[in-house]
């Protein structure tokens, strides 16, 4: 899943960070930086859908699963399994 990560990475430099990672760590809190705000994150939902092929359902739009890279790496591998 390490290119997972990578496409979420890359995702959010281009997206959100206008190219700079600026310190990004996998762990980064998108909410707590202020790097992703609601519009931002029905982006995500938006670019791992398509990009995975997959439905995020309502009830699974949380931080948990989607406030940092390492959180939506998880979220998709158990999303996909």
């Amino acid at each position: 899943m390490a290119d997972v990560q990578s496409k979420i990475r890359e995702f959010i430099i281009e997206n959100f960070l206008f190219g700079n990672a600026n310190g990004l760590k996998d762990d980064t809190s998108f909410l707590e930086e202020g790097i992703i705000d609601s519009t931002g994150v029905l982006e995500l939902v938006t670019f791992l859908e398509e990009t995975y092929e997959i439905q995020v359902d309502d009830e699974e739009l949380i931080p948990e699963n989607l406030d940092s890279i390492n959180n939506v790496t998880a979220y998709l591998e158990q999303k996909m399994a």
